[in-house]
């Protein structure tokens, strides 16, 4: 059974920082893109990151360009966002995702984690 499990989530300043994880197991992951994906009360879910297990490549959404760094944990399985410089804007549920090489859909969701910045 697939499982992506987030955790790091929580209330911080704006200005600070944040550093969240999605555990992933069940499968083998070597070929899936892992996506950081938010949604804020009222709004549509919107990417945040991604980056392809296989060779480490990363894509950001213009919105966090300069502030969020994705990396992968292989020994780990493990996806990390690390967020730096954090605006209230940032306050959402931040889910973790996987999309299988070849489709345009994401397959895997984790049930997400609070990400909430007081001004």
């Amino acid at each position: 059974q697939v499982q992506l499990v987030e955790s790091g989530g929580g209330l911080v300043q704006a200005g600070g920082s944040l550093r969240l994880s999605c555990a992933a197991s069940g499968r083998a992951f070597s070929s899936y893109t892992m996506g950081w994906f938010r949604q804020a009360p009222g709004k549509e879910r919107e990417f945040v990151a991604a980056i392809r297990w296989s060779v480490g490549s990363s894509y950001y959404a213009d919105s966090v360009k300069g502030r969020v760094t994705i990396s992968s944990d292989n020994a780990k399985n493990t996806v990390y966002l690390q967020m730096n410089s954090l605006k209230p804007e940032d306050t959402a549920v931040y889910y973790c995702a996987a999309l299988r090489s070849g489709l345009s859909e994401y397959e895997y969701w984790g049930q997400g984690t609070q990400v909430t910045v007081s001004s």
